[in-house]
């Protein structure tokens, strides 16, 4: 039962609630005025309760002391319930908040820039990049900070390079030590995860001392070892790590684990697999064909190892695979990034392209749509080793973005999903 009350307790009791409320009411006004405009708008239009009159534990109780019966142990305030309040704002959703309709589509586009040359000013003055990554061989370690130091506009761009080991390191020399290939290291017939450990533990570290925030590895494809070195891309060039996809995943586990410890987002590539296709999707539209990846197949286990080791950005195949969706690219594919990638495997990460500025596969595909063909799929970044056609890009996905309302959000469910990357690895700090 609750308190009982006389007739002067009544009035007082009366009196004091007024009190109270006028000075919730001025607690609140005070905590708008101290947020953005964004989240004093979150405030405002919540379910009706008051975050500045919380009074909840950790655990979400109350830290009122009343008794069982929800009045106060003094007998004199009424039943309260507990309050629920929403989230506080991530600094990426802030921040989202704040840019422009052509900001926002710039986060969607990461631009090459080979060795020995700059980045071209308008990738950050008039297209708002997300970031760059490194193409071709860079020896020199003042040249990569030069580049990675470099003005840019805006927010803060994200730092990525290819750099696997063996024949697939675009940092040499001095810029970075010398690694094992995938295949030498997925060979090591005693302890293969210590070696995977020790080869990306070491790629970590060169990479986060230059400032570089994501490596485009490790590759993930499991190797048909009836293809062996005929399959091009992988095979031929020692990028696996074996022909088994348990044994992959291990060596997968242990590099996005080693690369995650030194602060550099992993990049597990290319879902679903180009361990079956005999042509590189670089240099050939013909003979990038997977007839026998199928949502079931066990050869997309070491992309679940990743995806469970925490590897935080997915790198799409330009390879067609009939069994999931005939004639399309994987990139371009709602059933291999949506259904596949993101509902059937529980993945929720930044998915990225493969290179759609000089690939081959996917010469024939107009400028802008592929950009928006990713984002159709449910993808959200695009790679380009084709810095010139960075503005296309962006504008077609602005563009896209501005005919619909649900367009719209798509672009900005992808734009945020670059932003929280970009929060994770301490770019918005400040």
């Amino acid at each position: 039962m609750g308190p009982a009350y006389g007739h002067g307790d009544a009035r007082q009791h009366d009196f004091l609630r007024l009190v109270a409320a006028w000075n919730t009411g001025a607690m609140r006004r005070r905590h708008l005025l101290a947020l953005t405009p964004a989240a004093a708008l979150a405030a405002c239009t919540d379910s009706g309760q008051d975050p500045a009159a919380d009074g909840t534990s950790d655990s979400g109780g109350s830290s009122d002391h009343g008794g069982s019966d929800g009045g106060s142990s003094d007998g004199g305030a009424e039943p309260t319930a507990d309050p629920t309040t929403e989230p506080e704002p991530t600094a990426a959703e802030l921040l989202l908040d704040e840019l422009s309709p052509r900001e926002i589509a710039g986060q969607l586009v990461l631009v090459g820039i080979p060795a020995g040359t700059e980045i071209p000013a308008e990738v950050w003055t008039d297209h708002h990049a997300a970031g760059i990554f490194l193409l071709q061989v860079w020896k020199d370690p003042a040249a990569v900070e030069s580049v990675v130091s470099s003005a840019h506009d805006g927010v803060a761009p994200l730092i990525a390079v290819d750099q696997e080991g063996g024949q697939v390191r675009m940092l040499r020399g001095d810029a970075a030590r010398r690694t094992p290939s995938a295949e030498t290291l997925g060979a090591d017939s005693t302890d293969s995860g210590r070696a995977v450990t020790d080869a990306y533990t070491s790629i970590g570290e060169d990479l986060a001392a230059l400032g570089i925030h994501v490596d485009l590895a490790p590759v993930a494809d499991v190797v048909d070892p009836e293809l062996g070195d005929a399959n091009e891309p992988v095979g031929g060039l020692g990028r696996g790590f074996g022909t088994e996809p348990e044994h992959v995943g291990e060596c997968v586990r242990a590099a996005v684990e080693a690369l995650t410890a030194q602060g550099v987002a992993a990049t597990l590539k290319h879902f679903p697999g180009l361990g079956r296709v005999e042509q590189n999707t670089d240099f050939s539209a013909e003979g990038i064909e997977d007839t026998v990846t199928g949502p079931d197949d066990p050869f997309l286990d070491s992309f679940t190892a990743g995806i469970d080791a925490g590897a935080q950005l997915v790198m799409m195949s330009s390879a067609i695979y009939p069994e999931l969706e005939p004639g399309v690219p994987a990139m371009f594919s709602s059933v291999v990034i949506t259904d596949l990638l993101r509902d059937q495997l529980g993945y929720d990460g930044l998915v990225v392209t493969d290179d759609i500025g000089a690939a081959e596969a996917v010469a024939s595909v107009p400028v802008a749509d592929r950009a928006t063909r990713l984002l159709e799929a449910g993808g959200d970044l695009v790679l380009t080793a084709d810095a010139s056609l960075t503005g296309q890009l962006v504008d077609a996905v602005e563009d896209w973005a501005g005919q619909s309302t649900a367009q719209e959000e798509r672009v900005r469910e992808s734009a945020l999903r670059v932003l929280s990357l970009k929060q994770d690895l301490g770019l918005l700090d400040g």
